[in-house]
């Protein structure tokens, strides 16, 4: 599906797992990440104390 596309958290969360079928729905889309859903997994990454592993 092309298209733009505005994510929310919970489907940005969805990419970092690998969600086939939101890769796909996002494959040709231009896609924009708010700003309050980057605070968002910034302070999720930090709450969760678990090591940053690129």
């Amino acid at each position: 599906m092309s298209g733009r596309y505005l994510l929310d958290t919970n489907i940005i969360i969805a990419l970092f797992a690998s969600d086939t079928a939101v890769k796909d729905n996002l494959a040709k889309a231009k896609v924009f990440v708010p700003a309050i859903a980057i605070g968002e997994l910034y302070f999720g990454a930090r709450k969760s104390g678990r090591a940053w592993s690129p």
